[in-house]
């Protein structure tokens, strides 16, 4: 569902601090005017484009995205991940985005379905880096931190505690038992590649019945971006020179997953005339935001600070 009100196009961008001065971007920014400072962060900017009643149930969202069955039960991402031990536990080093095949996702599976399965829970390989659990519609899912807020940090300080979170936590210390001597992660460590050595739970809840955003269109890659849009009744466009050539207001370029380097060599030949023909707003993931305007490029007495 969409809203009325029209933005200039907008850039969603990587944090500004990744920007290095022989940027392109950085010599205009200057030139731009500032807007109040927005959200932070990958979930906080994709709930500012869109609005779920009662949150953001991702796993849901990219569950019916991709197979289309998601509307008769509650979701749990179970993505893959690879957990590193040290002195004071383990940390989350990687969620999703590991090189699987989906061959080498279901062979991951297969001994991990029945550890789910005698906890009355599917465990359903939707994609070679999105699993997800299935559990009964009205399964009290207890609220897990998102791979942005854990990557990095101690397992274990990011699951339920208490007596709800210790099924939760016994749940992951079997799957990593089973998965520490797998086949395929023995074949991966030959080949150089991190294991998968664990799940990571996140994003539960149920299918929204509807979402609302004020984008025109949107133009991205983003599994989880084109689950939101799809179900505000949007049709991501893929991220090509094409689509983002034809891009004008009221739209949204998603832009913040990408190398700051892939943005000024391969791409700023397609978004640099955008700045040139209306006005583009650049929202960076780490909050600072910018509204660009044709005739800014003149401000040639507005320089970056040294």
């Amino acid at each position: 569902m969409r809203e009325t009100t029209i933005e200039p196009l907008q850039w969603w961008l990587p944090d500004l601090a990744r920007f290095s001065p022989e940027h392109p971007l950085r010599s205009l920014i200057p030139r731009a005017d500032p807007l109040p400072e927005g959200p932070k962060g990958y979930l906080a900017g994709l709930e500012s484009y869109f609005i779920c009643p009662g949150g953001l149930p991702a796993a849901a969202l990219t569950r019916e995205l991709l197979m289309g069955d998601a509307a008769d039960a509650a979701w749990l991402s179970a993505d893959p991940a690879w957990v590193q031990p040290d002195l004071n536990g383990a940390r989350l080093l990687a969620c999703g985005q590991l090189a699987l095949t989906m061959e080498e996702a279901a062979a991951l599976a297969r001994p991990l379905k029945p550890v789910f399965g005698d906890a009355g829970m599917l465990l359903e390989v939707s994609s070679p880096d999105r699993w997800h659990l299935r559990l009964p519609k009205d399964s009290q899912i207890p609220a897990f931190a998102s791979p942005e807020r854990a990557l990095g940090e101690d397992l274990f300080e990011h699951l339920p505690q208490g007596a709800e979170g210790r099924r939760w936590r016994m749940l992951i210390n079997e799957t990593q038992i089973l998965l520490h001597q797998h086949p395929v992660n023995q074949a991966r460590s030959e080949r150089g590649l991190p294991p998968v050595n664990s799940l990571w739970f996140w994003g539960g809840g149920t299918l929204p019945a509807h979402v609302r955003t004020s984008l025109a269109t949107v133009i991205g890659d983003d599994v989880l971006l084109g689950a939101l849009a799809g179900r505000a009744g949007l049709v991501m466009q893929p991220r090509t020179p094409a689509h983002v050539a034809l891009a004008r207001a009221g739209g949204m370029i998603d832009l913040q997953d990408m190398p700051v380097d892939v943005i000024a060599n391969d791409w700023w030949p397609s978004l640099e005339p955008l700045l040139r023909a209306q006005p583009v707003q650049w929202v960076f993931a780490s909050g600072e935001r910018f509204v660009h305007r044709p005739w800014h490029r003149w401000r040639f007495w507005r320089k970056a600070a040294r």
